[in-house]
């Protein structure tokens, strides 16, 4: 392709010239471009240049007299040379900023905030399921727990100043339909102002702490909803916020119930199958044993299998808008071939190696937990015949109840003399323990005072 005559005797090379627009650097003329200063890309004889410092380096030298400068026929336009970057200069990315500039959205400031428990280092983590299924670690917490902390600040450029409307840390408590994710329904809101509007000049601490917090609730992840405790620091500003969320874990503790009646039932077929099952307890803990047996009344049919399933239903909404999801937890083998008329056939069921829950209803009228037993028969025809029966899981604490004698010992002051050996003063000693198989062994006793020898 021939390039464009330009004056001085050089010829632009077209096809390394930028596209020449009316507005704009790229579209400025050959003697504007001249005028800035920017070299053409092309080829220049050395004899057309004046040499520095000549009289005539100062104005624009004649046109050529050569082939390539002859006058083009009327009506043709002429090309105009565009500016091209110069031999020196550093081309940015695309999209990036130029040096020594802020970007458009930078929108000054930044910082780096982190939220710090008090006591990090000794509270215990517990494993939660997120919403992918992902297990992570989260610091454990109890109801009527004070949680308590700082909100660190870290100005990434200490040379500048962070203006803000004000800096707080909230403690929610929130529940969130997957459904309906536009709307997270609070039913726990704490606020705590950590500082007023002004501006922070270097990095500093801002401690916080919610006392007695009320947890009504156990954290729950499940596959129509989610229900989460967590603390949400903001530092407000006039376009964006800064905000640092740190997640919790709470578990609710229960109390050994006061009834809990054995399951016994009797289901079955006419005239084919008739069988009697019995589960111990009808409450259990989460790290219990499922312990019962079925006996066999009537046996008229070929069955081949039999097992024990643990289904957790789920329930969300209210209304016409309610979804039931129902999830396989455990399927337990307790039989496989026929049995016989009066046969019993054990069950002895371990929960603590499935993931469960506590028994949830109708938390905050938006969703419930639940979960049943479900004994299922298989014939060799394939066709199964299946009961279900509710039962309730709780949470057993891991908290040791303490004895008695440091309250004793501080009693035993009010009386005169030694209590060593001597005059001992009157109290009652508790021992609670658990056995392997969840009963409770209590062992109380009573000090009387001796009179001294």
């Amino acid at each position: 392709m021939r390039g464009a005559d330009l004056p001085g005797g050089c010829t632009a090379d077209a096809s390394q010239t930028p596209s020449t627009h009316r507005s704009g650097w790229l579209g400025a003329s050959v003697p504007a471009a001249r005028r800035l200063g920017a070299p053409l890309l092309g080829r220049c004889s050395p004899q057309s240049l004046p040499p520095p410092g000549s009289r005539a380096a100062g104005r624009r030298p004649p046109p050529s007299r050569s082939r390539a400068a002859r006058p083009r026929p009327s009506g043709l336009p002429t090309p105009r040379a565009a500016r091209a970057p110069d031999a020196g200069a550093v081309l940015a990315e695309p999209g990036a900023a130029p040096r020594g500039e802020m970007s458009f959205f930078g929108f000054g400031q930044s910082v780096e905030v982190d939220i710090l428990l008090n006591d990090a280092e000794s509270r215990k983590r517990a494993e939660h399921k997120t919403e992918d299924g992902k297990k992570e670690k989260y610091f454990l917490f109890y109801d009527g727990e004070t949680v308590s902390g700082k909100v660190s600040l870290a100005l990434k450029n200490p040379n500048k100043r962070l203006e803000h409307q004000g800096i707080k840390i909230e403690f929610i408590g929130q529940i969130e339909l997957y459904y309906d994710r536009g709307n997270h329904h609070e039913f726990v809101s704490l606020v705590k102002d950590l500082a007023r509007p002004g501006e922070i000049t270097q990095s500093q601490a801002f401690d916080f702490e919610f006392t007695h917090v009320e947890k009504p609730y156990e954290s729950y992840t499940g596959q129509n909803v989610k229900l989460r405790y967590f603390l949400r620091a903001t530092i407000s500003r006039r376009l964006n916020d800064v905000v640092k969320e740190m997640d919790i874990v709470v578990h609710t503790l229960s109390t050994y119930p006061e009834l809990n009646s054995s399951i016994k039932m009797e289901v079955g077929i006419e005239d084919c199958l008739h069988i009697e099952f019995e589960y111990n307890k009808s409450k259990y803990h989460l790290k219990d044993v499922i312990v019962g047996k079925i006996y066999f009344l009537l046996v008229r049919i070929k069955i081949k299998h039999m097992e024990i399933d643990i289904i957790k239903r789920e329930t969300t909404g209210t209304g016409p808008n309610v979804y039931h999801e129902n999830d396989t937890i455990a399927k337990y083998e307790i039989m496989d071939g026929a049995p016989v008329r009066g046969e019993s056939i054990p069950i002895r069921l371990f929960l603590a190696g499935y993931e469960l829950t506590p028994t949830m209803r109708d938390i905050n009228k938006k969703f419930s937990v639940r979960y049943y037993l479900n004994l299922v028969l298989i014939d060799e025809e394939e066709r199964r015949y299946f009961k279900q029966q509710e039962v309730v899981l709780w949470r057993k604490g891991d908290i040791v109840r303490k004895s008695m004698s440091h309250q004793a010992a501080i009693a035993s002051q009010r009386f005169e003399g030694t209590t060593s050996l001597g005059l001992s003063p009157t109290s009652i000693c508790s021992v609670t323990t658990d056995d392997s198989q969840g009963s409770w062994k209590r062992q109380s006793c009573i000090l009387e005072p001796k009179e001294p020898a």
